[in-house]
């Protein structure tokens, strides 16, 4: 098929890639400039080199909404367009410009995890999976009906890093055999139930902050989410912040203030975690590796050189 291709980063990388490898004429590329968002600088292959690479024409745009955009789309007469990490909506105009219309392929398993950073949420969350669905776009955001999805399971330590690559290796396959569903008119539209829809914020640096009042299987997997190459999650000791790099949840309970230091266990420092701590019957977090402001790695156990105090949220 004759495809226009809106996507960013290694998400719309990938289909891209899917697209030129099925053989398919990808007619023109539109992509987003670069970002100086922490979360649009991790997993960021260029959309706009791999299109140069393939002597793809490539636009880049913020918005979709100009009208030079628009009159490139209609000269380029595409079959469909593929949408992978488009950062902002596409309005009527665009999606329903092709006589196939608008595949979106987004990273989780709709209709819950509409919206923005579906895996760091979804791990925070505890899902047991997580996945990719394409889907025929509307004007409503992730929500329109669903042509193909397929599934990952979330393993006890995995984090958002494993996740992605889980994920990211989903793309290509659901890109090749949508296509071809689509093409061959085989394809079967799914609407979304909407009562099990879920749509999330993009994440920021205050997302990352450490509530003590969460039980710690909940921060344990925070910190998970947030694990490398993201910026990690953070709480205060004694005026300066500390990044969590690595966490546990304890063995035995532990009664208290939530964010109190309080007890080494085995190879890490316990935190007393949870918003009815003080009833003792909930597990701390144990703290494993800690990450300061100078960018320096410690041993909880060596950073923390005699027990007592408190974590807080804020300085």
């Amino acid at each position: 098929m004759r495809v226009v291709m809106f996507g960013y980063q290694t998400w719309g990388h990938r289909t891209l890639q899917a697209l030129l490898d099925a053989g398919h004429e990808v007619a023109l590329v539109v992509t987003h400039p670069k970002s100086d968002h922490a979360y649009e600088k991790i997993w960021d292959d260029s959309v706009a080199e791999l299109a140069a690479e393939h002597d793809v024409p490539a636009l880049l745009r913020n918005r979709p909404d100009d009208p030079a955009l628009l009159q490139a789309l209609r000269d380029a007469a595409p079959d469909i367009i593929v949408a992978n990490n488009w950062r902002t909506w596409l309005p009527p105009e665009v999606f329903d410009l092709p006589r196939h219309g608008t595949l979106n392929v987004h990273d989780s398993l709709l209709p819950s995890y509409a919206g923005f950073s579906p895996l760091i949420w979804a791990l925070i969350n505890g899902e047991e999976q997580v996945g990719v669905t394409a889907h025929r776009m509307n004007a409503e955001l992730d929500a329109g009906d669903i042509v193909l999805q397929r599934a990952v399971a979330v393993g006890p330590c995995d984090t958002a890093t494993d996740l992605f690559h889980k994920t990211v290796d989903l793309i290509g396959p659901i890109v090749r055999d949508a296509l071809e569903l689509i093409a061959s008119g085989r394809a079967t539209w799914v609407p979304q139930d909407r009562t099990k829809a879920s749509f999330f914020h993009k994440r920021s640096i205050e997302d990352g902050r450490i509530d003590w009042t969460w039980p710690a299987q909940d921060l344990e997997r925070l910190v998970r989410a947030q694990s490398d190459p993201y910026p990690n999650a953070f709480t205060y000791y004694r005026g300066e912040r500390v990044r969590v790099v690595s966490a546990a949840v304890s063995q035995a309970r532990y009664g208290g203030t939530p964010g109190r230091v309080f007890i080494r266990e085995g190879d890490g420092v316990v935190v007393v975690s949870g918003a009815d701590a003080r009833g003792g019957r909930r597990h701390g977090l144990v703290l494993r590796r800690l990450r300061t402001e100078d960018g320096a790695e410690h041993a909880a156990t060596d950073y923390f050189r005699t027990m007592g105090g408190y974590l807080t949220a804020r300085p």
